[in-house]
């Protein structure tokens, strides 16, 4: 079970001491490894060892030599993810999350139960005790479960809330909030009220002494998942041809914490911090299983990895456009029927996922135990026959993909496979996967698909569904078809959508975000700008389309006081686009494109007529000489 992570584009070290800022406290230590920084991570630890040849210590034994720092660290200013000395890629516990999650267990949370670790029940017994026994843990515990239960919500969204409340809170007694409210998440609004009950709880059943006579148990559960969780990103590392990450501003955080169930995997994105929140179960020493989802997780990091890498590519996508009319029956989330970049990124995930699958059959090995097994004769027949198979099971894989809506993903392992051999990086060849494809050849193929129906068990979903299978589908409102109608090019239909939903909502966000870029693209700056300065002035970002819409808003006021007024003012532009940054859950392009507008002033495309609209019934020319003759890259085009 995997909770969105796409929008809110829903953002976990350990320091060698309990950390107590950052909003995020670090639960397992690490040995510093030479050359690096003070605050490095167990992950970055394994890497520099391996590299240098040295020791990897356990967290028993590396606890010992630093534990005794954990009472006497100072408090610094809240902030998600560890401080700018630590490494990018990190994996933590987090006492705000135990909070969180030990109130839930304690309020009737018992999923995954039977499937946890022995120390989850444990906890469990011992808040019952203390409940019990404790001066005000009855009747705390009823206002706090009162609360719990009275904002529940339906299947994981229910887990997700509080997940993201305690990313954003600070650490006990005081358990506030790290950010103002205006810049929370929206999900994480849905639940703040239920702080003052949480600290009276927390303090009533001394959750804190609790949570410190188990850190020995949580450092083993880092411990147990802490090598295959390394190995898994290495391993994605290299076949990426990426160095492993060292800290430049964006941060992929995995927080542990054994209190919730093992089955749910919650991801998030705020800004530029990439947060996946998971448990364990017991490992499994036959199958070497150790007890964590890593399936997902190397998703999310893939979305880590992928994210800029595409996103410095996002307006050379829009010739990817023509792909979004073959998805528009396909049973995935409306998001992606209408977001070429989103779409490609996930196509691309899978794609990597699938030529990098395990598929199940033992790779032929010449040298055994220092002698060797097969001649060379018989060992390049071996691992032929071994090609054929793989690439057969992965192909399967590939072909659900494709009939689960993701339509790309067979082009991009056909690319793959061959740069593959060539030990080229992803990041120097996304501009040959992006240039070289014939997108109408590739619309026309896709057009073919026999998509699964909606609710079939062999649909493959994406990091950002709420089950395994994937999301239940959106209904699309009238908003969601002016945005496709815009998009596909009516400007009427979108216009007139638009109209009749300002009519019945005068305050329509949504609405107001359709006509100001209808207005821009008929030339009407002044009305433009004004609708978008309204939707700036009223809207708050209480949902998370609300706060992506106001984001964008504040994107296009900068760019119209760089170049689209008759006195450009490069002052008002960089503050609306630092006003864009402070919204949280917004997603990378409108980082990427408030960032841009930060380095230097926006120039508006100079086009000498409208581009034609595509006509369905055109006949596709198969050979895509027509589109590719048409196409010139445009770069710093208005989303």
């Amino acid at each position: 079970m995997v909770d969105n992570p796409m929008l809110p584009r829903v953002g976990m070290g350990f320091t060698g001491f309990l950390s107590k800022g950052n909003g995020v406290h670090s639960g397992s230590l690490a040995k510093l490894c030479p050359g690096r920084p003070t605050a490095v991570n167990r992950l970055v630890q394994f890497l520099c060892c391996v590299a240098l040849g040295l020791p990897i210590l356990s967290a028993a034994q590396v606890s010992t030599s630093t534990s005794s720092s954990s009472d006497t660290s100072a408090p610094v200013a809240p902030r998600r993810g560890v401080e700018a000395a630590g490494s990018a890629v990190t994996l933590e516990t987090s006492e705000q999350l135990f909070t969180v999650a030990a109130a839930l267990n304690s309020c009737g949370y018992d999923a995954g139960l039977d499937r946890s670790l022995p120390l989850r029940s444990a906890i469990r017994r011992e808040l019952d005790t203390q409940v019990q026994t404790s001066e005000g843990g009855i009747p705390a515990k009823r206002a706090l479960c009162e609360y719990i239960h009275t904002h529940s919500q339906k299947g994981s969204q229910n887990l997700a809330q509080f997940v993201s409340l305690a990313l954003f809170l600070t650490p006990p007694p005081q358990l506030a909030l790290s950010f103002p409210e205006n810049e929370m998440p929206p999900d994480a609004l849905n639940v703040v009220n239920v702080l003052p009950l949480l600290r009276t709880f927390a303090e009533a059943v001394h959750l804190h002494a609790i949570w410190v006579a188990h850190r020995q148990d949580y450092e083993a559960a880092v411990a147990q998942v802490h090598d295959s969780v390394t190995r898994m990103l290495l391993e994605t590392n290299v076949y990426l041809h990426q160095p492993a990450s060292s800290y430049d501003g964006r941060r992929f955080l995995v927080l542990l914490e054994p209190l919730l169930s093992p089955e749910a995997v919650n991801a998030r994105i705020y800004g530029s911090d990439y947060f996946v929140v998971a448990s364990a179960a017991p490992a499994d020493a036959t199958t070497q299983d150790a007890g964590i989802r890593l399936d997902e997780i190397r998703h999310v990091y893939l979305l880590y990895e992928i994210d800029p890498i595409i996103y410095a590519r996002a307006s050379s996508t829009s010739r990817l456009l023509p792909i979004l009319k073959t998805v528009q029956d396909a049973p995935i989330d409306f998001v992606y029927k209408n977001d070429i970049v989103s779409f490609t990124t996930e196509c691309l995930i899978k794609a990597i996922e699938a030529r990098t699958m395990d598929v199940g059959i033992e790779k032929p090995k010449q040298i055994v135990n220092g002698k060797a097994r097969l001649d060379p004769a018989g060992y390049a027949a071996a691992l032929g026959d071994y090609d054929r198979k793989a690439d057969a099971v992965r192909r399967r894989t590939v072909i659900a993909d494709m009939r689960s809506g993701w339509v790309l993903t067979q082009y991009l392992y056909d690319k793959l496979s061959l740069t593959d051999r060539e030990g080229i990086s992803l990041k120097d060849n996304m501009g040959e996967l992006v240039y070289g494809m014939d997108v109408g050849f590739e619309a026309s193929r896709d057009k073919k698909i026999p998509f699964f129906a909606e609710g079939s068990p062999e649909l493959v979903g994406t990091a950002g569904s709420t089950q395994r299978g994937r999301a239940l589908p959106r209904v699309l409102s009238p908003m969601d078809k002016a945005e496709l109608a815009l998009q596909q090019g009516d400007r009427a239909n979108a216009e007139r959508l638009a109209d009749g939903e300002l009519a019945a909502n005068p305050s329509s966000v949504e609405a107001k975000y359709v006509l100001a870029r209808i207005d821009l693209l008929e030339g009407d700056a002044e009305k433009a700008f004004n609708l978008f300065d309204s939707i700036a002035q009223t809207a708050k970002p209480d949902t998370r389309d609300n706060a992506r819409t106001l984001a964008w808003a504040h994107v296009y006021l900068g760019r119209m006081y760089d170049s689209a007024l008759a006195q450009p003012d490069r002052a008002k532009a960089v503050g609306e686009y630092h006003a864009a940054l402070t919204i949280p859950g917004t997603g990378p392009d409108v980082q990427s494109a408030a960032e841009a507008g930060l380095k230097q002033p926006f120039a508006a495309p100079k086009r000498a007529t409208a581009p034609a609209q595509q006509d369905d019934n055109e006949p596709l020319d198969p050979t895509g000489k027509k589109q590719k003759d048409s196409y010139t890259p445009d770069t710093g085009k208005p989303r």
